[in-house]
């Protein structure tokens, strides 16, 4: 029995722009994913991070986890097409769980190891747990596999852009113990691509709060492709005498803007006149047409117009 409450809190990573020289740890490969936690053994159970039960949805994962001792792990699900590529999308589609003739495999990257039989590893440094975790894992099935770490930046680096984008970033790691939330130390940092994209609306959030809605021309229309983060000062100040109404208020599906279940969005459409210089960790988005995670607005483009992107 787990020495806790089920499904436990986890550590969380603070984004940084920078990539930390060193670390007393390990650089960990970012997998592009759905973060979990999971119970292995007969019990065997999947979370998702905010601890919605996914046992059902990966019930080929949670079969493949109870081949294992009991234990409380920390990592990642992901999908993978038949050229070992990493496609996120598929993820989406696994609400009612396998299906036959499936083109994809799911797995789960374990990375961390938060109690063993009914011992709490949480207190232990973190080069303890995972140590710990890939003697678990030495015979588990192959659906389950220890997440890539190194104590080698240079090698670290060279793995971001793999598995066809999916390796899109890197988790750094010290060697501290298990603490959830942002108090964890761990540093999360992606690489990125500037792009430009329109502004094609205004969400209804207070100020400081208030993004960008973004589109790009995607077979030959202007389409709503994300939400920006929080949108900086100046740059508002400089962009809002340019924008002009063009409809009432309007709302977008939450996964234009953010993951899977995310509320929808509402937001004041506007003319699409202004071009945006957007620093996003995509090149394009995915065969959604939406940018995975939120980009950030860096400056105005005054001297483009939406018909030259």
């Amino acid at each position: 029995m787990a020495p806790f409450v089920l499904p436990p809190p986890l550590a969380l990573a603070a984004p940084v722009t920078e990539l930390p020289a060193a670390t007393t740890g390990l650089w960990e490969a970012k997998l592009d994913g759905w973060r979990g936690s999971a119970l292995t053994g007969p019990g065997s159970r999947v979370w998702s991070r905010r601890g919605t039960d996914l046992s059902t949805a990966f019930a080929d994962i949670a079969g493949a986890l109870s081949q294992l001792p009991e234990a409380v792990v920390d990592g990642e699900i992901i999908a993978l097409d038949a050229h070992g590529n990493l496609v996120f999308s598929k993820l989406q589609t696994r609400a009612r769980g396998p299906r036959r003739g499936e083109d994809f495999t799911v797995h789960f990257a374990v990375f961390d190891l938060l109690a063993l039989g009914d011992t709490d590893w949480r207190g232990r440094r973190y080069l303890e747990r995972r140590a710990e975790v890939e003697r678990l894992l030495a015979d588990a099935p192959a659906s389950i596999r220890p997440m890539p770490a190194t104590a080698d930046r240079a090698a670290a680096l060279r793995w971001v852009g793999g598995l066809g984008g999916g390796v899109e970033g890197l988790v750094v790691k010290p060697d501290l113990p298990y603490r959830e939330n942002h108090r964890s130390g761990w540093q999360k940092w992606r690489r990125t691509h500037t792009v430009e994209a329109v502004i094609v609306g205004v969400t209804q959030a207070a100020a400081p709060q208030q993004a960008f809605v973004l589109a790009q021309p995607i077979r030959g229309r202007l389409r709503p492709v994300g939400v920006t983060l929080p949108i900086p000062g100046p740059l508002r100040a400089e962009v809002a005498p340019l924008l002009r109404p063009a409809g009432p208020i309007a709302e977008l599906p939450g996964t234009v803007g953010g993951l899977p279940g995310a509320p929808s969005i509402a937001y004041l459409p506007v003319e699409p006149t202004v071009v945006l210089e957007i620093e996003a960790d995509q090149a394009a988005p995915t065969e959604f047409s939406r940018f995975r995670h939120r980009p950030r607005a860096i400056r105005r483009r005054a001297e483009l117009t939406p018909a030259d992107l």
